[in-house]
């Protein structure tokens, strides 16, 4: 029997099965009548009904293990060997019991599995995704060293791949030679597609080259499943290229075709993947039925419709089903797209090819064609779902008020709902009482025949009260909630969450509050966004005791107060000039149990620096690193440019040291502050001494810092250095801007160098950059004090020209009248000078006359 068995053996790698139990599984049905194998009911008289091993396992391991008996099992356990265990491990109905018996019979004295055993389990578990007891059979037989075949490890690796056990597989894999195997092609391909499904790129192109070393030949399965993982990793380049070189070895069949189309589908690479279907059809291949309806969900998904239509008109050619879903989804993106009428074309030819419309999709249509204000269309739907009986017919009358409040008609949604109420327990006259006009009234009446009694519900009110509140209708948002009420229905938390938002953006605090009580009488409790929108109304009101107490209702319920609305009231207080009422907001909310945060800290050092509160500012400064807060580099920039505009730049470098030592880096605003600051108080040397150090560390100046330098040297009078720094900021590729220019010439002109700053204005000019009025000003009377009248003519004509001159009012109104009077004594321009004033081109100034009065009174 032993020489028989052996003769037969046979292990394919793709198959489990081998010809050896062919005469066990004859004993297995030894006991059977035709009946039990769907004959006639006639027993096998000549065929003892004695059960065999097989039959005796499966019934013991069936039951639980307080049934078996001692004897029972050693009588079994006699009687198996390797080949039996194979098929007493497929009789079972639950993979347990296989497993409970695999581990028994591998305990047994004389029994040993093999690697067909050890599969057998392997697949079971396997099919059912049992990833653990799986992980602990491929440990066990690595542990006993279970020789196996190249086609079995095989097996084995795809089993675990199956249940995406990818570095199981792989070690496996590695310690084959443990197992007295040498892997060849087949192995290989089995662990590139059980790496290839759990997305192991890198692995699979190292084993891939691996393979290829070792002398073995790649084949069609191989590049499939390397093609998989660079389908599955989003590698679309490297996918094509797998993919030409599959084309030039001949290898490219529909699966090959279709691991690439649904990759490409699912990164929304929709029209590569739709030239790929194109190219498998001139290639008579095509894609099977659930491909075409992955692609068909993919394409519809990246709002693809255009092309999701055309795979769906093929697969109604090809012959293919045509179910629900796919008419829903590509109804939706229709409407979603507004092509309503292609939409209802597809319902109907649902409807023709006898599929049932579930009541999302009448929903949806009907709701898009009332939000597009096809009230007739969205009419026969409603009397569709009416016939259909596709379930609560409140639902489509749901979706006709989503549907006429998404297209902007409100009002029309209003109406409608108080008709759906008089279906209840209102009169024609009552409605006809709540419109504007009787056409209103008329309109919904057209749209609706109630056949059916419809009896608003909880969503028909929230639809409508959400509306009237998005367009601010919030009266008539309260009184059709008083009607909900009534009638029983009760609102949810979104409801009155966004009826209480509206009111308080409408500062109609006092009704949020009564809201509220509402909401907590019908069972619900306010949440954190509740609270917080009474919070921001009281924030912005500047309601302060209001505030903390609110906060300590909120901290007792559990919900935290928003930043963004604390903080706001920070800056409010300090806009007012209420710094120190800040400050003490601050102190109370630490009181309360919350903790500011930096940005709320900041805003108060902020506002205290703008009062010159720079003691105070310093000090709650230093609280917030007491309370364990590590200010960033924004909050210091605060304090040092409080104490640069006070003039006490020594204790804003102070400053600077201190938070270099926490490790944080100056950035360019910080630095910018610096050399302001040092420039202000006519230290230009520590100025410089910073843009050095700016450039150090690595921060490029910009053109403010340029400006701010440029400027302090002009107030120093060192035009040349000026000049200087304004090149090399040229040099360094930091173009000079508009309030640069107006810097330079400025300071020119307060330097005496009035020539130079000429120059600098016509560039400036020539860039169309407009200067100020006080830069017309100050070049008049730089070119005055060196005697260039001509010069200053022009430019006071360019000013009146422009529209630039200052008004009396202006502080450099009075520098110009002193300039118009040295130029009018002047007798080369002062006939120019007097047809200027006689014009009317500067303000208060009408005759000569006038500016001499004008400047005597100075």
């Amino acid at each position: 029997m032993a020489l028989h068995l052996k003769t037969f053996r046979f292990f394919s790698a793709n198959s489990l099965f081998s010809f050896h139990l062919i005469p066990s599984f004859l004993h297995l049905h030894a006991g059977k009548t035709h009946e039990d194998q769907g004959g006639e009911p006639v027993p096998f008289t000549s065929i003892p009904k004695t059960p065999g091993p097989v039959e005796t396992a499966v019934s013991l391991f069936s039951k639980p293990s307080f049934h078996r008996s001692g004897d029972e099992l050693r009588k079994l356990q006699s009687s198996l060997t390797t080949e039996t265990v194979e098929i007493i491990l497929k009789g079972f109905q639950k993979w347990g019991q296989a497993y409970e018996f695999f581990l028994w019979i591998g305990q047994q004295d004389g029994y040993k599995h093999n690697c067909y055993t050890y599969n057998s389990m392997a697949c079971i578990l396997s099919r059912s995704g049992q990833r653990i007891p799986l992980k602990a059979l491929v440990k066990d037989l690595m542990i006993r060293r279970c020789s196996m075949s190249p086609g079995a490890l095989g097996y084995l690796i795809r089993c675990l791949g199956n249940v995406c056990l990818a570095e199981e597989a792989n070690h496996v894999f590695e310690r084959a030679c443990d197992l007295t195997c040498e892997p060849n092609s087949y192995t290989y391909n089995c662990l590139l597609e059980a790496l290839a499904k759990s997305k192991r790129c890198e692995l699979v192109e190292s084993r891939f080259k691996e393979m290829i070393h070792s002398g073995r030949e790649p084949d069609k399965f191989t590049y499939t499943a390397v093609l998989q993982v660079y389908c599955n990793s989003g590698k679309i380049d490297k996918s094509f290229d797998i993919f030409e070189r599959m084309r030039g070895k001949g290898w490219l069949d529909p699966h090959v075709f279709t691991i690439l189309i649904v990759g490409l589908s699912k990164l929304g690479e929709v029209d590569h993947a739709f030239e790929l279907v194109e190219r498998m059809r001139e290639m008579e291949m095509d894609l099977n039925e659930k491909t075409y309806c992955i692609l068909i969900h993919g394409f519809a998904k990246e709002k693809r419709i255009d092309k999701a239509l055309v795979l769906f008109d093929w697969m109604k050619g090809l012959g293919f089903d045509r179910d629900i879903p796919l008419f829903k989804v590509l109804i939706e993106g229709l409407c979603n797209s507004k092509e309503c009428a292609r939409a209802l074309e597809l319902y109907h030819e649902m409807k023709d090819s006898r599929l049932c419309p579930d009541i999302s999709i009448l929903t949806e249509l009907i709701s898009s064609y009332c939000q597009e204000g096809d009230l007739v269309a969205a009419s026969e739907l409603l009397q569709d779902g009416n016939n259909l009986s596709i379930g609560p017919f409140v639902s489509l009358y749901n979706a006709v008020l989503e549907g006429l409040v998404n297209g902007g008609k409100v009002h029309e949604a209003y109406l409608l709902l108080q008709e759906m109420i008089a279906s209840k327990n209102l009169s024609v006259e009552e409605v006809a009482g709540c419109a504007s006009d009787n056409e209103e009234v008329e309109n919904i009446k057209n749209l609706v025949k109630f056949e059916k009694t419809v009896i608003p519900n909880s969503e028909s009110y929230s639809i409508v009260i959400d509306g009237l509140c998005k367009y601010q209708e919030l009266d008539k948002a309260l009184e059709l909630l008083h009607d909900m009420t009534a009638t029983g229905c009760i609102g949810n938390l979104f409801l009155y969450n966004n009826l209480i938002h509206e009111m308080c953006n409408a500062d109609r605090l006092q009704e949020s509050f009564k809201l509220m009580k509402a909401m907590r009488d019908s069972g619900l409790e306010p949440n954190h966004f509740t609270y917080n929108s009474i919070f921001g109304c009281l924030c912005r009101k500047e309601k302060v005791s209001d505030v903390l107490d609110l906060m300590r209702e909120m901290r007792y319920h559990g919900h935290s107060p928003w930043i963004k609305h604390y903080t706001m009231l920070v800056k409010r207080l300090c806009t007012r000039g209420n710094a120190m009422e800040a400050c003490q907001f601050l102190s109370d909310m630490e009181e309360v149990g919350f903790l500011p945060n930096v940005i709320a800290y900041s805003a108060a050092i902020d506002g205290l620096c703008t009062i010159e509160e720079l003691d105070h500012a310093l000090k709650l400064f230093h609280d917030m690193h007491a309370h364990g807060y590590a200010p960033d580099v924004v909050a210091h920039n605060i304090l040092i440019h409080g104490f640069c505009k006070a003039g006490r730049v020594d204790e804003a470098q102070g400053i600077i040291n201190e938070m270099m030592e926490k490790g944080l880096v100056p950035s360019v605003v910080t630095y910018n502050l610096m050399i302001n600051g040092w420039c202000k108080v006519n230290r230009t040397e520590l100025a410089l001494l910073c843009f050095s150090k700016m450039e150090a560390q690595g921060r490029p100046p910009n053109v403010i810092t340029y400006t701010t330098l440029i400027d302090g040297f002009c107030n120093e009078e060192r035009a040349d250095d000026a000049i200087m720094l304004w090149h090399r900021m040229i040099d360094q590729g930091c173009a000079p801007n508009r309030i640069a220019y107006m810097a330079l010439v400025n300071g020119l002109c307060k330097c005496g160098r009035a020539s130079t700053a000429l120059q600098y204005f016509h560039e400036m000019e020539a860039k169309a950059f407009d200067p100020d009025a006080f830069i017309y000003v100050a070049l008049i009377d730089s070119l005055v004090s060196i005697a260039d009248m001509f010069s200053a003519f022009r430019i006071l004509r360019e000013m009146i020209r422009k529209g630039k001159c200052p008004s009396p009012s202006d502080k450099h109104y009075a520098l110009l009248l002193e300039s118009l009077c040295k130029m009018y004594e002047d007798k080369h321009i002062s006939s120019d000078v007097n047809a200027l004033i006689e014009d009317g081109g500067i303000p208060m100034i009408h005759s000569p006359s006038v500016l001499g009065v004008g400047i005597r009174n100075q």
